[in-house]
């Protein structure tokens, strides 16, 4: 039989005798051993702890599950990774439920996992307080964050389950306390997708606006029922957390009995053992209330009393110091005597005086005395008249005199200056005559005396 190997190398692959084994590709050994790993592995169940846990953008999850001794790979497709009942995370043991494939673009191997738990109480505990480290790291507890609850809240909403018992131990508590208005926004409290809703009611309470159809509350109560750590898990969810610590609106944590504790109870503003004490913190007894209120009443009712009975007293005993009426007012009542007496002195003095002068002025106001004031007055007036004619100026034109003023003007001409000035003069006469004549503007010529002087020889 020929050596399938033999010795001497060869630069193209050629058939050999004997050699019945064909080449296969790549791709096709991939292939066949995906059918092989698949087949065998159709359905495993692997226990390890989470290691590089990484949500794509597409929502898929990978990660690595390990043990001691050995690591593998792990997808979870999107569907499959939102209906988890918890948010996994690194260093958490999870028994993990799928099928082996293999991964020919890198050649390796993965398991496909469909279904994911946690492996035991144990390492639901280990998470619980991994995510409350983390929170708590973040002040997410602070009590520095906590905000104080009204004292008779007008509205309350209640996040829980509109079917269970929860809802009716509150209502019922409400009433009997103090009947509040309630809305009530309804939930899952476990189970798949629970955590979403309750996140999305706290949200929506705190976004509700103040004058909007349906009234914002002024007190939140998240509640639910008691039961087991998995049933109440959904309280333990980082979305719920995160919403219950970023509400604006006071939150009271109501969830499962008083021993039971989840991450909502530290997150809130204070914590109730139970659904019906959240229903007594919420409100205030309106019979104690009642009682408290009227005790105030007859408390200031008492000290207004005894306050306006002090006062009577202050009062009567103020009046007791003061002077008699008699007293204050007896001197003015006799100055005022004296000043009306001498009042009336006065007018009678006032009006003689008075009645003497009339009938003196009335002397002077005889009819001869007024003639002759009259006459008098009228001898003056005549001669202040000839006065006055005598300064007038067209008296003198009477006796042959004109007088000159400025035709444009109407000014009285006083000089020859300002006639030249006017050009144009006009000239009053006797009896009201005017003669309009103009200024020779030439100069005057020199006349030549009669004689002309003798010529002299020297």
């Amino acid at each position: 039989m020929a050596d399938p190997f033999p010795e001497t190398g060869r630069l193209v692959a050629e058939a050999v005798p004997g050699d019945n084994a064909l080449a296969v590709s790549v791709s096709e050994l991939a292939g066949r051993l995906k059918r092989v790993v698949e087949g065998e592995f159709g359905h495993v169940r692997l226990r390890g702890e989470i290691s590089g846990y990484k949500r794509a953008t597409s929502g898929h999850v990978y990660l690595c599950l390990k043990d001691e001794g050995a690591v593998i790979d792990g997808v979870m497709w999107k569907g499959q990774a939102l209906a988890l009942p918890f948010q996994p995370q690194d260093g958490v043991e999870v028994i993990a439920t799928g099928r082996l494939t293999t991964y020919p673009g890198r050649s390796k191997y993965q398991v496909v996992i469909e279904r994911m738990e946690l492996a035991g109480a144990g390492a639901l505990m280990a998470l619980l307080e991994k995510l409350k480290a983390k929170l708590a790291g973040e002040g997410l507890f602070a009590a520095s964050a906590k905000k104080p609850l009204p004292f008779m809240p007008r509205v309350i909403g209640v996040v829980t389950s509109p079917t269970g018992a929860v809802i009716r131990d509150i209502l019922h508590r409400l009433e009997d306390r103090c009947p509040t208005h309630v809305v009530v926004w309804p939930v899952k409290v476990q189970g798949a997708g629970a955590a979403a809703e309750i996140a999305a009611a706290v949200r929506g309470f705190d976004a509700l606006p103040a004058d909007g159809p349906v009234p914002r509350p002024d007190l939140v109560i998240v509640a639910r029922g008691g039961g087991s750590i998995e049933d109440l898990w959904a309280f333990n969810e980082e979305a719920v957390v995160r919403a219950v610590a970023e509400c604006r609106i006071s939150i009271i944590s109501a969830v499962g009995h008083e021993t039971d504790t989840s991450l909502s109870d530290f997150a809130a503003d204070l914590r109730a053992p139970t659904p019906t004490a959240a229903a007594e913190l919420a409100v205030p007894v309106l019979a104690d209330l009642r009682l408290t209120i009227e005790s105030y009443r007859t408390r200031t009712e008492r000290c207004a009393r005894r306050y306006h009975q002090r006062g009577g007293e202050k009062l009567a005993a103020a009046a007791r110091l003061l002077p008699k009426r008699d007293q204050l007012l007896g001197g003015q009542r006799q100055k005022a005597d004296d000043l009306g007496a001498r009042l009336d002195r006065g007018l009678e003095r006032r009006v003689a005086t008075a009645r003497g002068l009339l009938d003196r002025q009335g002397g002077a106001l005889r009819p001869a005395v007024l003639g002759r004031r009259v006459e008098a007055a009228r001898a003056r007036l005549a001669d202040v008249w000839r006065l006055v004619e005598s300064l007038n100026p067209d008296r003198t034109l009477e006796r042959g005199y004109a007088r000159v003023e400025a035709r444009g003007s109407g000014d009285t001409v006083t000089d020859a200056a300002a006639a030249r000035a006017a050009g144009a003069l006009r000239l009053h006469f006797r009896g009201g005559e005017t003669v309009d004549v103009a200024v020779e503007r030439g100069r005057s010529r020199a006349y030549l005396s009669g004689k002309p002087e003798q010529p002299t020889l020297l």
